[in-house]
């Protein structure tokens, strides 16, 4: 193969046929300006596969025994998976100072709190709500849980490992010395940071699946929703619904919002942030007490 020869080019048929099956596979929308983009991210797949073209690869998705697990490496090459500890600091520091002691107060019974970061990617998010819970003081001697879940298999198995290199620090500063650990492959989570942090690979549309979380008091995605249609936003917010506590709240990204749709949710401004909480369900007796 010459340096010039890089391989099948995919034409829009082709295009429009593997972007329906990934949108109807997870949800995620691509546009036709995508087209290139797609062609090159998984051009590498076909070369380990021997196909000499993008319609053989959609035959080999769509019939091929192995095709399911073949769809799962398309959807992890395809996905954007760019993260960073303590990113979007204002709202961490917007769940730390207002949501945290709400849900201390209103979980005292139990002592258990248990946040999910959907789309998680390589684990920083995940790692990072961890270290706010525990430098809180709030919750000594609770049963605290942050479960991360992500469709790509290889991200949750880098997040599991726990280990990253420097670009995961750009907005860390004076928590880096206590929570991790050298090692010669990168920096290391603690294990105490470790102990509450649980992954699984899990596509969002999967609501048995997505069931298997448990009840939430938190529920943080973001920059997740705008990779979807809105069909299938609509039903990836209802399983969000679903999956919280009453008066659980969900954490969006900041170029995302439930503004101006219908939802189960109510709009909570914080100081810094705008969140949105499962409405109480409020009960006879509490209506005839208030």
């Amino acid at each position: 193969m010459s340096l010039f020869d890089q391989g099948p080019t995919m034409s829009l048929e082709e295009f429009r046929l593997l972007r329906e099956l990934v949108n109807d596979t997870c949800g995620i929308r691509f546009e036709e300006d995508a087209m290139y983009a797609m062609e090159r991210r998984l051009r590498d797949r076909l070369r380990v596969l021997g196909l000499t073209s993008f319609r053989a690869y959609y035959q080999r998705l769509r019939y091929h025994p192995d095709g399911r697990a073949e769809l799962e490496n398309a959807v992890d090459v395809l996905t954007t998976n760019e993260t960073y500890f303590f990113r979007e600091a204002y709202q961490l520091d917007a769940f730390q100072r207002a949501i945290l002691p709400e849900l201390k107060e209103r979980n005292a019974v139990s002592k258990r709190l248990t946040v999910w970061s959907a789309g998680c990617s390589t684990g920083e998010e995940v790692y990072t709500i961890a270290m706010i819970l525990l430098e809180s003081g709030l919750f000594r001697g609770w049963d605290l849980r942050v479960f991360g879940s992500d469709i790509s298999r290889r991200v949750v198995q880098h997040a599991r490992r726990g280990v990253y290199g420097e670009s995961s620090f750009r907005a860390m500063q004076s928590r880096y010395e206590r929570y991790f650990r050298p090692t010669p492959k990168g920096q290391m989570v603690a294990s105490e940071v470790k102990a509450i942090c649980h992954f699984g690979q899990l596509n969002l549309l999967d609501r048995e699946r997505s069931a298997l979380i448990g009840s939430a008091d938190v529920i943080f995605c973001r920059n997740v929703l705008i990779y979807f249609d809105d069909l299938t936003r609509e039903r990836v917010v209802q399983t969000f619904h679903d999956r919280l506590a009453q008066g659980g709240y969900l954490l969006l990204g900041h170029s995302e919002s439930l503004l101006h749709r219908a939802t189960g949710f109510e709009i909570v401004h914080l100081d810094r942030d705008i969140v949105y909480r499962r409405p109480i369900r409020r009960t006879l007796f509490d209506e005839e007490t208030s």
